[in-house]
């Protein structure tokens, strides 16, 4: 869809080997499963080494290396379930254990405080590092993500793991699930999307444990795992000359090139809207152990699909901006624009438009999230924009579905909502509105127009500035709530270069899932409000579904979700300060 982003060399398949290491050191080392009827299930964890010894690159452009050093959480005797919660945003994180004995579930409340927000388990893994004379040179703890899901550590395990791909990083996340499938491994490295450690070349000791206070809550033995470490110091160029031979050859053999199991380049999930398509970033989902690859440009942070929403994209040329802001070419909706009805020699969906009584998705607002001040995306001289993040997600306890036909010439598709009963069989559909093509870097995928709409409001919550943003390209990329009705841990539509169509699709399907939300990074066209003249003061991000109220839902009454700002400075230098919402306390 856009550039690729520029990064490290490739360091070829690594992962497919973690992986296949994990399991056989593990199917080595641990004993089938009881029989689940008979058995108590009260899960079994160990942490597990893949391997003696890992090798890391650090590259004289870029120093540093990611600690990922193989090392796995295995679970036996049943699954090991995590349901993290909190009822509100005045309301603390709690956190339950979920044991299952065939139908039969019960649930153990974990200790309070232990995690303060959706990420992981905080301080689950100590870390030691020492040097070749012995002395430590790094002392850490790092969180847990349980769904860092690499494989399985047996052939008789299940061949899925039903847990979701990943730990939501949405300050505004509402609740999630956490588990290691039976008979499966989790990565206890989640920090790719964090700074790298500045090791000098040279071989080291690393020492990883589960910290005192995980093993005794969940039984887990004192069994510390040792790996050797090598780090070595490597050349972009010369990586780029071995990729450019191999590549060559690969070419010349006639078979197509594939970075193995667990670093498949097709299977990033898009790190909400802002993120290239075509490159992993933070919040991206990848199938292993370590990083996603992209050919010719090499490993990007591996992280989990609930895509978080700190993502920063190249700014657009001004005079593409300049024409995307005034509203020039198509592709650009106003705030004075409205969804059209559907076109009279449309190609409509055979049969007759109905809304049966079947349920419904309920759309809902988050409040607003990475807000900043600058000159901004946009990059208009003397100008001073508000830019912010946005989500909104659905709460069910249906998905919305919403298809675009395109009739031939035409530039807006006529979109419809459609309904299914209990069985996900469709039973009806009804007119809402249109979607359009929008051509702006960043976007160029169809948009359903009037989805929803970002206003600034004054202290006394009047509008003040309407954003230019009311169309969207639905896709699932934050997991917002995975405990309500109907959830679905696994959802499609993630990815923006198959989510939202091509230029010259005949007709499109955008699909919000239940539990989903969708966002829009504050990095995008639309995606601020222009304060240049706005005096200082106190004033609230409105972030609105579905507007108009032109698709059908559960209810319409928390569709609006407010975030309070406090702009202050000078023009050219304007601040914003952004207070707590509640005990959320992120910008």
């Amino acid at each position: 869809m856009t550039r690729l982003q520029q990064g490290r060399p490739n360091r070829l398949a690594r992962p497919s080997l973690a992986i296949a290491a994990a399991i056989a050191v593990a199917a080595g080392v641990v004993a089938a499963a009881p029989d689940a009827k008979t058995a108590e299930p009260t899960p079994k964890l160990s942490l597990i080494a893949a391997s003696t010894s890992v090798t890391l690159d650090s590259w004289t452009e870029d120093p540093g290396v990611y600690l990922d050093l193989g090392t796995y959480l295995t679970s036996e005797n049943g699954a090991f379930e995590l349901k993290v919660t909190r009822k509100s945003y005045k309301d603390p994180v709690v956190t339950e254990q979920v044991l299952r004995n065939g139908k039969k579930t019960r649930t153990k409340a974990l200790p309070a405080g232990l995690v303060n927000d959706f990420s992981g388990l905080p301080d689950f893994t100590q870390i030691t590092l020492t040097d070749a004379a012995g002395s430590t040179v790094l002392e850490r703890t790092e969180a847990f993500c349980p769904n860092n899901a690499s494989g399985r550590v047996r052939p008789d395990a299940p061949a899925n793991s039903k847990y979701p791909e990943s730990c939501p990083t949405n300050p505004f996340t509402l609740g999630s699930v956490w588990g290691v499938e039976n008979g499966w491994a989790s990565n206890t490295y989640s920090a790719f999307y964090g700074a790298p450690v500045q090791l000098e070349p040279g071989t080291y000791t690393a020492e990883i444990n589960v910290t005192e206070k995980y093993r005794d809550l969940f039984g887990i033995a004192d069994k510390p795992q040792t790996v050797k470490v090598v780090v070595r110091e490597r050349s972009w160029e010369d990586s780029a000359g071995v990729a450019s031979r191999s590549s060559a050859k690969t070419a010349a053999s006639g078979h197509d090139a594939h970075a193995g199991h667990g670093a498949h380049a097709e299977h990033g999930a898009h790190a909400g809207h802002g993120a290239t398509a075509d490159t992993p970033a933070p919040g991206a989902v990848t199938s292993g152990a370590g990083p996603s690859y992209n050919a010719g440009h090499g490993p990007y942070p591996s992280a989990p699909p609930a895509l978080p929403w700190a993502m920063k994209r190249k700014s657009l040329g001004r005079q593409a901006v300049a024409a995307a802001e005034a509203g020039d070419g198509p592709g650009q909706t106003d705030g004075s624009r409205q969804a059209p009805g559907a076109q009279p020699n449309a190609k409509r969906p055979a049969g007759k438009a109905s809304v049966p009584d079947v349920p419904k998705p309920d759309l809902r607002s988050l409040p607003a999230f990475g807000i900043t001040v600058s000159d901004g995306y946009e990059e208009v001289p003397g100008k001073d924009y508000l830019a912010f993040s946005a989500n909104v997600w659905n709460a069910g306890p249906a998905k919305l579905v919403v298809d675009g036909f395109r009739s031939p010439g035409k530039e807006v598709m006529d979109a419809y909502q459609y309904f299914y009963d209990a069985d996900g069989k469709q039973v009806g559909y009804t007119p809402t509105g249109g979607m359009e093509w929008d051509p702006r870097p960043g976007h160029e995928h169809w948009h359903f127009l009037d989805f929803a709409s970002y206003r600034l409001l004054t202290a006394d919550q009047k509008e003040t500035v309407r954003s230019g943003k009311e169309a969207f390209c639905l896709a699932n990329t934050d997991a917002v709530d995975y405990t309500v009705k109907n959830a679905s841990w696994h959802p499609g539509n993630t990815d923006l270069s198959t989510a939202c169509g091509y230029e010259n699709s005949i007709s499109v399907r955008e699909v919000l899932d239940v539990g989903s939300g969708d966002t829009y990074t504050q990095d995008l066209p639309g995606q601020s409000f222009d304060i240049t003249d706005l005096p200082n003061g106190t004033y609230y991000i409105q972030v609105l579904a579905n507007p108009e109220n032109r698709l059908k839902e559960t209810d319409y009454s928390n569709n609006s979700a407010l975030r309070k700002v406090v702009l202050g400075g000078e023009k050219g230098a304007r601040t914003v300060t952004v207070p707590p919402h509640h005990l959320v306390d992120a910008n």
